[in-house]
C-alpha cells in the first residue's frame, strides 16, 4: 500500500521523521511542491490531488501545513480514493499574529467530516496550533484524536527523529488494508533494532 508523505512549510529535511519514514517504508513517496518556502493552497492542492489520482487507495501522512492540506483535499476532492490519513501537528493558518507568506491562503480550514479514516496527533505545546483548537477540529472532522503530550511541533527541533511511536498509528490506519508486504510494525522493529 502506498504511503504518501506530505510535508509542510519548507519541506521536511533529512533528519525529519517524514524523511526517515520515506526511506524506511517500501512503498512511501513524497509529494513534492514547486515552492516549499511560499506555500499556495491552490498549487499545493493540485499537486497533492495529482499524486492521489496516480496512487488511489494510498494512506496520506501530513505534518503541519501538510496536514492542513489533507483536510482541504477531503473537502475539495471527495471523489478521490484515500485509504486513510495521519495528520501530525496540524498548522493553524487562522492563528493570530504574524505568519510566513502564503500560510493565510490555507484559511479557513474546512469544518466538515473527513471522507476517510483519520488520526490527528496533537501536542499540548505546539506553537503552530493550540491543543484546544486541534482537539475541537478533530471532533468536527470526526477523526480519532491522539494527545501527544508535551511534544512541541513533533519535528526535529522537538526531538522527534525517526519517531517510531508514530509508525504505530500509521500501522493502525493500514490494518484494514494489510497485504502480504512487510508491515509498518516490521519496519518499526527494524528501526528499534538498529537504534540498539
Amino acid at each position: 500500500m502506498t504511503v504518501l508523505i506530505i510535508p509542510g512549510l519548507h519541506g521536511s529535511d533529512a533528519d525529519h521523521w517524514q524523511s526517515h519514514w520515506e526511506a524506511l517504508l517500501p512503498d512511501a513517496e513524497r509529494v513534492e511542491q514547486a515552492n516549499w518556502d511560499v506555500p499556495n493552497l491552490e498549487i499545493w492542492l493540485d499537486s497533492l490531488a495529482t499524486h492521489v489520482r496516480r496512487r488511489p487507495g494510498a494512506v496520506l501522512v501530513g505534518h503541519s501545513l501538510g496536514a492542513a492540506l489533507i483536510v482541504h483535499l477531503s473537502s475539495r476532492h471527495p471523489e478521490l480514493e484515500v485509504a486513510g490519513a495521519l495528520l501530525v501537528a496540524p498548522a493553524d493558518p487562522e492563528r493570530r499574529g504574524p505568519v510566513p507568506p502564503g500560510i493565510r491562503s490555507f484559511a479557513p480550514l474546512p469544518k466538515l467530516p473527513l471522507n476517510f479514516p483519520t488520526i490527528v496527533v496533537a501536542s499540548r505545546t505546539d506553537p503552530h496550533m493550540s491543543y484546544a483548537r486541534a482537539r475541537a477540529l478533530a471532533a468536527v472532522w470526526q477523526t480519532t484524536f491522539v494527545d501527544a503530550g508535551d511534544a512541541g511541533h513533533i519535528n526535529v527541533a522537538s526531538g522527534h527523529g525517526t519517531w517510531p511511536g508514530g509508525l504505530r498509528w500509521l500501522d493502525q490506519l493500514q490494518q484494514p488494508h494489510r497485504t502480504k508486504r512487510r508491515s509498518v510494525l516490521q519496519s518499526l522493529q527494524q528501526v528499534e533494532t538498529t537504534a540498539q
